[in-house]
């Protein structure tokens, strides 16, 4: 069956303020349903629905939730859970293994998810059934020195393994719904609403992770009403061109997006250029189940390291028939992690994010954080310049590019050949800095500075730039014409 959503991708995004009072009466029928979980209690439909018509103050046949909704609000309540007892239990199991089957029974007090929202058909929002993340945080050997992102983090039921583990969160969520639930969870946390298929355009520059925990829409692609086959390897490409050098990725993606499968071949022989496959293990659809879909998915864990030969990978596994295999699996074949290379802290001003949500995006005063860079005086002069006699246009569209009236001491020329357009060329020749505009009425301020590691590596051209924009508006032509003012 599938709902409509309020709120959701196929109808009109809430305003901030609508956004905010459906996130919060989700959170309380979240706490709410925390308490059941206390006692000891099942949440079935009927006490799922109660929770939610206290919490939103109507019933779903209002339209003031759906089911939908009442799923995502079952996984928050699991989040709250596992934050509050998942060390206990923990301790009293003593190890991975016989944690499994106190985090079955944690999910086996939930509904089994039977009804589908346009927004989760859409994006293909299944989260992760828990005992499957305590396994792919295992694979992911996450320690509290490891920065941990998760580019699609849905509710939170993988990033709370890694919060447990000790790891330092970067969650980024598209959907605005579980966006803002996810703010509420996670509340020390800055949750980014990017296309996680671009992930690694879109985060800032300091946003280096050491762990990637992802499970990644396998067919959907925002904003594309068709199925698109390599979605969930865009989204994997993207995350580990983000992931610091020595970092390991885990990916629950669909069975069939596999090295050994002729169609993945060489898309995977690409990717093993930056990264290596270490493991790779079907999973029978059965553990999906409670979360309304029966689809065979993989388990991939990849190391930030050139493989030596990109051709060759690791044997699969086969198919996992139950997770407590899949573990014993993961603990037996999956390698140690690779030591993890210091991050590289650029010489730069960054730019915060700028999280764009499927609302209006009310621009925002810009900022920087850290320290201001080092900075090193550009020089330049200004000179007179005309075309030599000599020159002459061709009939091409785009003539050579080259300096004219500024002279940069010391900078190197551009390592490729650089053009301007034919109409650009005429007009310079025939407006002369020695004719029109002498240079000795062009007044820059005294300093013109760039960052440290800029003056190192820029080319002439690039330069050229940063004067001419320095130098534009500081003269101006008076009234008559004949001079500068």
């Amino acid at each position: 069956m599938t709902e409509s959503l309020v709120g959701g991708a196929a109808a009109a995004p809430l305003s901030l303020r609508a956004a905010a009072t459906f996130t919060s009466a989700a959170v309380r029928a979240a706490r709410q349903l925390l308490t059941e979980f206390e006692r000891g209690r099942g949440i079935d439909a009927a006490v799922l629905r109660s929770a939610m018509e206290a919490a939103f103050g109507a019933s779903d046949a209002a339209g003031a939730w759906n089911w939908k909704t009442a799923y995502d609000v079952c996984e928050a309540a699991t989040v709250l859970f596992l934050r509050k007892f998942g060390p206990a239990i923990r301790a009293r199991a003593g190890s991975t293994a016989a944690m499994l089957p106190m985090l079955a029974k944690v999910a086996n007090r939930l509904p089994t998810h039977t009804r589908r929202s346009e927004d989760s058909q859409a994006l293909q929002q299944f989260s992760t059934p828990i005992p499957l993340g305590l396994i792919a945080c295992t694979a992911a050997a996450i320690t509290s020195a490891d920065r941990v992102l998760e580019p699609s983090a849905g509710t939170g039921l993988l990033a709370i393994f890694a919060e447990l583990a000790g790891g330092d969160l970067v969650l980024n969520e598209l959907a605005e719904s579980r966006a803002g639930l996810l703010e509420h969870l996670f509340a020390d946390v800055n949750v980014t609403r990017f296309d996680a298929a671009q992930i690694d355009d879109h985060l800032d520059a300091s946003v280096v992770p050491s762990v990637v925990l992802m499970n990644p829409p396998f067919s959907a692609v925002a904003n594309v009403d068709r199925r698109m086959a390599d979605a969930a390897f865009r989204h994997i490409a993207s995350a580990l061109a983000r992931l610091r050098d020595g970092g390991r990725l885990v990916a629950i993606a669909g069975a069939g997006l596999a090295p050994d499968n002729p169609a993945w071949l060489e898309a995977f022989v690409r990717l093993q250029e930056r990264g290596r496959v270490v493991f790779s293990a079907a999973i029978d659809g059965a553990v999906y189940a409670k979360h309304g879909t029966q689809t065979d998915t993989r388990l991939l864990v990849i190391d930030k390291l050139p493989a030596a030969d990109p051709k060759a990978f690791p044997t699969s596994q086969g198919m996992a028939g139950d997770v407590p295999a899949l573990l014993e699996w993961v603990t037996q074949h999956a390698p140690p992690r690779l030591p993890v290379t210091a991050p590289v802290v650029a010489d730069v001003i960054r730019r915060p994010a700028i999280s764009r949500s499927a609302g209006a995006i009310a621009p925002s005063p810009s900022s920087t954080s850290g320290s201001a860079p080092e900075g090193v005086e550009l020089a330049y002069k200004i000179v007179e310049w005309s075309p030599p006699e000599s020159a002459r246009l061709t009939d091409a569209l785009y003539e050579e590019f080259g300096l004219q009236s500024i002279r940069i001491p010391g900078s190197c020329a551009h390592p490729t050949k650089l053009v301007q357009s034919a109409a650009m060329v005429s007009s310079s020749r025939s407006t002369r800095v020695s004719d029109n505009f002498p240079a000795a009425f062009y007044r820059a301020p005294p300093r013109l500075t760039l960052p440290t590691y800029l003056r190192r590596s820029c080319a002439i051209g690039m330069f050229s730039c940063s004067c001419n924009v320095h130098v534009s508006g500081r003269a101006g032509v008076s009234n008559s014409r004949q001079k500068l003012a």
